[in-house]
């Protein structure tokens, strides 16, 4: 071999493990939110019907002994429904299993464009949440605009098993 393809190969194999070992970085695939483009301001919303609404999510399920889980990926969902008006969430607080907040996610209001959906996704190695973590919305509405939809979608694939399921939110306030 010669000095100059010597060269080009180690040059070639550097490229290559650079690439491979990069770190990818979380939460910012297509579904995620850029939450300070959707900014609104209290006032414009103060006088708006408001509502809150609880949705459980799973980060980990238990899987033949209650030592054993299997770790989720869980896409929530926040859709509004209405082809007209707009939804405005004024806040979204993350819990765990223990009912500790670990994350809220917006600073100030934001709103949700006529059928529009938008996605948080919880990677399935963001293990915080536990069995029995939950997010609460904290939204507004005009009078007579349906409220706005909330689902979250939890999948695990290992080898050739898959688990999925949903949970749908439910109004609390």
């Amino acid at each position: 071999m010669t000095p100059l393809f010597k060269t080009f190969i180690a040059f070639t194999a550097l490229i290559v493990i650079t690439w491979s070992c990069r770190e990818l970085e979380p939460e910012n695939g297509p579904g995620s939110v850029d939450w300070s483009e959707r900014t609104v301001s209290a006032d414009a919303i103060d006088s708006l019907a408001a509502g809150e609404t609880y949705l459980s999510v799973y980060s980990q399920i238990y899987s033949s002994k209650e030592k054993r889980t299997h770790d989720l990926t869980a896409t929530v969902s926040v859709r509004n429904t209405n082809s007209l008006d707009s939804v405005y969430i004024e806040k979204v607080e993350y819990y765990n299993t223990a009912g500790q907040l670990i994350k809220t996610f917006i600073k100030q209001p934001v709103f949700i464009a006529p059928m529009e959906t938008i996605e948080i996704v919880m990677s399935e190695d963001h293990l915080k949440g536990g069995t029995g973590a939950n997010f609460l919305f904290y939204w507004k509405k005009k009078e007579r605009t349906p409220e706005p939809y909330f689902e979250a979608v939890m999948i695990s694939t290992s080898g050739q098993q898959g688990i999925s399921f949903t949970t749908q939110g439910r109004r609390i306030k």
